[in-house]
C-alpha cells in the first residue's frame, strides 16, 4: 500500500469544528455562571437536608439520557468491513489506552495526531463535532496498515458485529471506574455540581448509571470473548504486561511489527508519554458547569479505590456487581478479577489470566 504524505492541516476542519463548539460552550458557561452558582447552593442543601441522591438523579437524567441516544443511533445502518477495528469499553476503563495501542500498531508505531480524535472517530459521541466522523474515510485512506480504529462505549446489543472487522473489548475492576469517572466528570462535565461520593456511588451502582450498570456492559462482550476477531482485556492486565497486550492487538489486528516497532508502540502509549501529551486526549469543557483545568490521564493505577472509597463502599460496588452479573446469567468471573485488592495471577491458568481471547482462553 502506497503511503499518503501527511499534512499538518490534514484534520484542519475537524479542529476548527471543534474549537467552535468548545468556545460556544464556554461562551455559554459564562451565561450561566449566576444559574450554576444558585443549583451548587441548592446541592448543597439537599445534602445537609438528606435528599442529595433524589435531586441528583433528577438533574443527571438528561445526560444519561444524552448518551443512550447517541449510543442508539451511533451505528445505524452502519456495516462495518476488514478495515475497521473497533474499541468496546466502559467509561474510564482504558478506552484511551487502548485505541491509541490500536491506533499506533495501525500506524507502526509512527502515528501522529494533534487530538485523539481526529483519527479515531468517537461513534455515540453526544456531540459529533468534536470528533471526526464515522463516514470520513481519512483515517483508513492515510492508515500505514489500511486500518482504521473506532471508539465506543455502547453496549454490545448496539455495536455492529462482522466477522471482518476486528473487535477489542476493555473491562476495568468497578471500584476503580468509578473512583475515575468521579473526578473526571466533576472536571469535564459537572465541576461544582458534582455530588457527594456516596451519591455518585449510588447513582453508578443503579439502573439509571451512565452508558447503564457494569454488570450489563461486562456480560455483553465476555459473551464475545470466544470469537477469533474479539479480543478481550481487563486494564489490570494490560497493566500487568502491557509489552503482550501490544503483541496481542498487533496479532488480533494482523499486522506484523518489528521489535523495534513494538518498542516504539510501547513507548508511545505508556503511562509516562500520555500523561505528557494529555491535552491530545483531553476533550475539554464539554458542558456549562465544567472546572477548567481537567485531566483525561490522572494517575493509571489500579486497585486504588480506597483512596476514596470506604470498605464498605468497595463491598457494596463488588456485591451489586455480582449480583447483576447473575441475575443476567453471565459466568463473567468476577470473584477471580476484582474481589480481591489485587487480581489472581492464576485466575484463568496462567500469569496473564486477565487476558482472554480465542488465542488463549
Amino acid at each position: 500500500m502506497s503511503i499518503v504524505v501527511r499534512s499538518a492541516y490534514e484534520f484542519a476542519d475537524v479542529a476548527e469544528r471543534r474549537r467552535n463548539t468548545l468556545a460556544a460552550m464556554a461562551r455559554t458557561a459564562r451565561k450561566m455562571r449566576p444559574l450554576t452558582w444558585l443549583l451548587q447552593r441548592l446541592f448543597g442543601l439537599s445534602r445537609k437536608l438528606g435528599f442529595e441522591f433524589s435531586l441528583f438523579r433528577q438533574f443527571f437524567k438528561p445526560m444519561v439520557g444524552m448518551f443512550d441516544k447517541s449510543i442508539a443511533k451511533a451505528f445505524a445502518g452502519y456495516r462495518p468491513s476488514e478495515h475497521d477495528v473497533f474499541v468496546c469499553s466502559y467509561f474510564k476503563s482504558g478506552t484511551n489506552w487502548a485505541m491509541h495501542i490500536a491506533f499506533q500498531v495501525a500506524e507502526l508505531g509512527r502515528g501522529e495526531f494533534e487530538d485523539i480524535l481526529d483519527v479515531i472517530p468517537w461513534a455515540d459521541c453526544p456531540n459529533q463535532e468534536t470528533t471526526i466522523a464515522l463516514a470520513d474515510p481519512r483515517p483508513m485512506q492515510r492508515s500505514r496498515s489500511g486500518l482504521r480504529v473506532i471508539k465506543t462505549h455502547a453496549r454490545a446489543q448496539f455495536v455492529p458485529y462482522h466477522a471482518d472487522a476486528k473487535y477489542i473489548c476493555v473491562v476495568r475492576d468497578p471500584k476503580d471506574v468509578i473512583v475515575s469517572g468521579y473526578h473526571f466528570f466533576g472536571a469535564m462535565l459537572l465541576g461544582p455540581l458534582m455530588p457527594s461520593v456516596d451519591t455518585w456511588v449510588r447513582h453508578c451502582t443503579s439502573d439509571q448509571s451512565v452508558f447503564h450498570p457494569w454488570p450489563e456492559f461486562t456480560a455483553g462482550y465476555w459473551n464475545w470473548r470466544d470469537r477469533p476477531n474479539v479480543l478481550f482485556l481487563t486494564y489490570e492486565a494490560m497493566q500487568h504486561d502491557p509489552v503482550g497486550t501490544i503483541r496481542r492487538i498487533a496479532e488480533l489486528m494482523e499486522v506484523n511489527l518489528t521489535e523495534e516497532e513494538i518498542d516504539r508502540v510501547g513507548h508511545l502509549t505508556s503511562f509516562e508519554h500520555m500523561k505528557a501529551i494529555d491535552h491530545k486526549f483531553y476533550p475539554g469543557e464539554v458542558t456549562p458547569f465544567a472546572r477548567p483545568g481537567g485531566a483525561m490521564i490522572r494517575s493509571g493505577r489500579k486497585g486504588s479505590s480506597g483512596e476514596l472509597l470506604t470498605p464498605a463502599q468497595q463491598a457494596q460496588i463488588d456485591s451489586w456487581c455480582k449480583e447483576g452479573l447473575d441475575r443476567i446469567g453471565s459466568t463473567f468471573p468476577y470473584d477471580e478479577y476484582f474481589s480481591a485488592a489485587e487480581p489472581a495471577p492464576d485466575a484463568a491458568g496462567d500469569a496473564e489470566a486477565s487476558v482472554v481471547s480465542a488465542r488463549d482462553a
